[in-house]
């Protein structure tokens, strides 16, 4: 899945900035009622989703969950609206209709890193008293607590992704080598192949100033024990000894040669295309990268091998992988609680998740679903995200937004060389701090 979420320019966020201010005087008079909706009564009536597409372009996924779900529930109709493709233009939309009092849709799609900005906002329904705790334990480990401010739960998982490992078999059985399973190990075996003149670069993945690099950071950042903020988020921690290590390593695949120094430009597109033309030997990327190595348009078909990421030497175990994919959240101002509830407990049910882990080519969040053998042969990323350590990028904080930002843009300068990895985490943590003490999409 490619990297959709948070900041991604100055315009965007100045359309964010100008919803939050019309949020402000709204969030006053929404937080000074104590009454939640209420579940109560038949879940029955027509509810509107509010989603954008996902899956194969070639079919929409969505009306085949929608019809499917009406059948298992036919007291209950879903309308489907169209979201905007563009996560920022979603987001904008949803904050001002939502904090408008809209109640034109009920249930929407929301990405990861959303709960803590929409919940300190009230711009989704919070809904730990509407699941047992039985229910969220269903999901693969590590999903729940991103979907968590304040102890309430903002969201459902809908579909996840997950980082891999893409590595070329050929290239490996050329020179006698094992897949490697730690970056150092990774670093080395990079180098021996373009000592051998095999290819002609050993390591791509998402380095650009964007908001796919904090999800490369983070990964490597939580395999060196360390993270962003503290556990309750309102203090940054990323200037340690952990995070140092991470940045070291990042900075020294570059200046070692092992990754080009083209890589601190790189996103989802330009990594992959780099190891598609053949000209890298291992690259990070997610889920649909394994198909598209194995399309007609790939150099490389066929010699696509997908593990976990690697960890750091002298820990057990694969390493880490960031949490990507979209949830389900509940308008607040929804008048059908009780048929919304039972559409997001169905959609993160098994019956949905096989579709749209099989139909849909989507990572099930379910984690029994995912582990079903019909699911698991379906793709060959799935068996291996069986088996993911999974990191949450620092979205438990409001300020997420301006938090990302301050990670991306820092670890891209010492990537880049133009500061030290030392001082970029300074600078990094001073910026984390800063957008700490405000409050605001």
């Amino acid at each position: 899945m490619r990297i959709r979420t948070a900041v991604r320019s100055n315009k965007a966020m100045a359309v964010v900035g100008a919803a939050a201010l019309m949020l402000a005087a709204s969030a006053c008079s929404s937080s000074s009622s104590d009454k939640t909706p209420s579940a109560s009564g038949p879940a029955k009536g027509t509810i509107v989703w509010y989603a954008n597409q996902f899956g194969p372009t070639n079919t929409d996924v969505r009306k085949t969950l929608i019809a499917a779900f009406e059948k298992a529930n036919p007291g209950i109709t879903v309308k489907l609206e169209q979201a905007p493709s563009d996560s920022d233009t979603f987001r904008s939309t949803l904050t001002t209709q939502i904090s408008g009092g809209s109640s034109s849709f009920d249930v929407y799609n929301g990405d990861v890193v959303w709960p803590a900005q929409f919940g300190s906002k009230n711009l989704a329904l919070p809904l730990n008293k509407y699941f047992p705790a039985s229910y969220w334990k269903t999901f693969s480990p590590g999903l729940v607590s991103s979907l968590t401010y304040q102890g309430k739960i903002m969201a459902a998982p809908l579909f996840t992704d997950n980082a891999f490992l893409f590595y070329r078999k050929d290239l490996l059985a050329k020179a006698h080598l094992p897949v490697p399973t730690t970056w150092e190990q990774l670093q080395s075996e990079a180098q021996t192949l373009q000592n051998k003149k095999l290819v002609k670069y050993g390591f791509a993945a998402q380095f650009d100033s964007y908001e796919g690099l904090t999800a490369d950071f983070t990964e490597l950042e939580a395999d060196a024990g360390g993270a962003t903020l503290n556990s309750g988020s309102t203090k940054s921690t990323i200037n340690s000894a952990a995070a140092l290590k991470a940045l070291t390593f990042m900075r020294g695949l570059v200046s070692s040669g092992v990754a080009p120094s083209a890589i601190t430009t790189f996103q989802e597109q330009q990594s992959e295309s780099l190891f598609t033309s053949g000209q890298v030997a291992f690259l990070r990327n997610w889920t649909y990268a394994y198909a598209d190595s194995n399309s007609s348009a790939s150099k490389i078909t066929g010699k696509v091998g997908i593990v976990n990421l690697p960890t750091f030497s002298g820990n057990s175990g694969s390493g880490y992988s960031t949490t990507g994919g979209w949830n389900m959240y509940v308008n607040p101002h929804s008048k059908h609680i009780a048929a919304d509830v039972a559409f997001v407990k169905w959609m993160t049910g098994d019956a949905a998740q096989k579709i749209m882990g099989i139909q849909g080519g989507e990572l099930p969040v379910n984690a029994a679903t995912l582990a079903s053998p019909d699911v698991q042969k379906a793709n060959p990323a799935y068996p291996v995200a069986a088996h993911n350590k999974l990191a949450a990028r620092p979205s438990t904080a409001a300020e997420y937004s301006a938090v990302s930002s301050a990670i991306y843009s820092n670890v891209n300068a010492a990537i880049s060389g133009s500061a030290s990895p030392k001082d970029a985490l300074g600078n990094a943590d001073k910026a984390i701090t800063t957008a700490l003490g405000s409050n605001g999409l």
